[in-house]
């Protein structure tokens, strides 16, 4: 589509209607990103549609921001330019629901809480629970590869996606993956896009697999001295024969953000099973936390709302809150946990099984906080960890890189796979690893 002798605004009307098209001083107020103002904000209702704009964008070098509920705008490196925010929450249809196969396709502006509505009347849930989740896209959600206390027992987006629809830099709509379970062989093109950031493709359409929901859930708190005996816990469950749901650890600061009991450590665990089964293991709960120096007291399983109030109020609340994953051992879980309590105040939760730890860092300076993530790289590179800035002010990501550092081979094979995707670098540039 050719725009010679037409302005950028008004081919972008001519795409998604001019009720779906904001310019000017109303683009600045409804998609500021990083503190930049975008030219336009357009609303596209379809894959095609998404088509159209990217080929408009490529044709004119305009540097394109996809953007669901915005709910994870300041994850990766700030940007130095916005011309278009690609706003896709009127792609929020479901396309294909098969309960029998346990899959669904959805549209990526579809919210996970309109999904669960649609699929709660056949007792199915995609389980994925990062804070906030239910108000975010799908799209975004995957993009972003959100985790949350799920992930112990579900795995993450990666596991979850066996299909995507997405338009590449240059308009092109593509297919990759598939709409069933067990696919052939091939190329994996659904991992590749899952956690990329927008930065290879705008995801438009997903197929997603779905479990059944547990017929009854039950959730207990086990309150520990100390985080070593609250990762000697959790070894005790993991070498156990039970099947949680959920093994979330949470320090002290945690515990008093969910109104729990005051203690040092503690570990929220979920059972989700038929009823006798639920009872019996929760039995054997209790049995492992005392022998591992702690005290159990069931609660109830709105117990994972104010978790995941208190997470997202935590990181909002305050405009210089800096929001960390940290990825250690299982086996160093506690270490790790006490390197964070050795800096400024944080609130620690995470996966206590796979050591994901989610930490918000709250009223610390750019530099406070620039030396905090320094300081936490070095205790955990040793062994292979890592520390990625989820959320920060942008004067903390101008100072500090929100990746850290990745092994040259990988950086390289990430920069031939945007080269690939999108070599005039037109989606998102700059924002993932390496500059990407």
């Amino acid at each position: 589509m050719g725009v010679s002798t037409r302005t950028v605004g008004s081919a972008l009307a001519e795409v998604a209607g001019s009720a779906s098209l904001s310019e000017g001083s109303e683009a600045a107020r409804v998609g500021l990103v990083d503190g930049i103002a975008p030219r336009w904000v357009v609303a596209p209702a379809t894959s095609e549609q998404v088509g159209r704009i990217l080929a408009l964008a490529h044709a004119e070098g305009l540097v394109v921001v996809p953007r669901g509920s915005g709910g994870a705008q300041s994850l990766g490196a700030p940007l130095d330019r916005v011309d278009i925010v690609l706003d896709t929450r009127k792609l929020a249809r479901v396309v294909d629901y098969n309960p029998d196969d346990l899959t669904v396709s959805v549209e990526a502006g579809l919210t996970a809480q309109a999904l669960a509505s649609r699929l709660a009347e056949r007792r199915q849930w995609l389980p994925v629970d990062p804070p906030r989740s239910q108000s975010r896209t799908l799209g975004g959600l995957t993009a972003t590869n959100a985790v949350g206390p799920l992930r112990a027992r579900y795995g993450t987006l990666r596991d979850l996606v066996l299909g995507v629809r997405f338009v590449q830099a240059d308009g092109v709509v593509t297919w990759g993956g598939a709409r069933v379970v067990k696919s052939v062989t091939g190329y994996d093109v659904p991992k590749l896009l899952v956690g990329s950031l927008g930065t290879l493709g705008v995801l438009t359409e997903l197929t997603l697999r779905l479990h059944p929901r547990p017929e009854v859930e039950g959730t207990w708190l086990a309150t520990f001295p100390s985080a070593g005996a609250a990762q000697t816990f959790v070894g005790l469950v993991l070498d156990s024969t039970l099947q949680p749901n959920r093994v979330e650890f949470l320090n002290a600061s945690a515990l008093s953000a969910c109104a729990g009991p005051t203690a040092p450590a503690a570990v929220a665990v979920c059972i989700g099973s038929v009823e006798a089964a639920v009872r019996e293991q929760g039995a054997d709960l209790v049995s492992l936390a005392q022998r591992a120096g702690g005290g159990v007291t069931p609660t109830a399983t709105t117990f994972w709302e104010r978790f995941d109030q208190a997470i997202t109020r935590a990181s909002r609340d305050s405009s210089e809150a800096v929001v960390l994953q940290m990825g250690t051992l299982p086996s160093r879980l506690a270490e790790t946990a006490e390197a964070v309590a050795r800096g400024p105040a944080a609130i620690v939760t995470g996966c206590a099984p796979l050591g994901s730890l989610h930490v918000v860092l709250d009223d610390v300076s750019g530099g406070e906080a620039a030396r905090a993530i320094a300081r936490l790289r070095n205790s955990v590179i040793g062994f292979g960890g890592y520390v990625t800035v989820l959320a920060a002010p942008r004067a903390v990501r101008d100072a500090v890189d929100p990746w850290g550092p990745v092994a040259p081979a990988a950086l390289a094979l990430m920069q031939g796979l945007k080269d690939e995707f999108d070599p005039r670098r037109i989606l998102n540039p700059g924002r993932f690893v390496g500059g990407i």
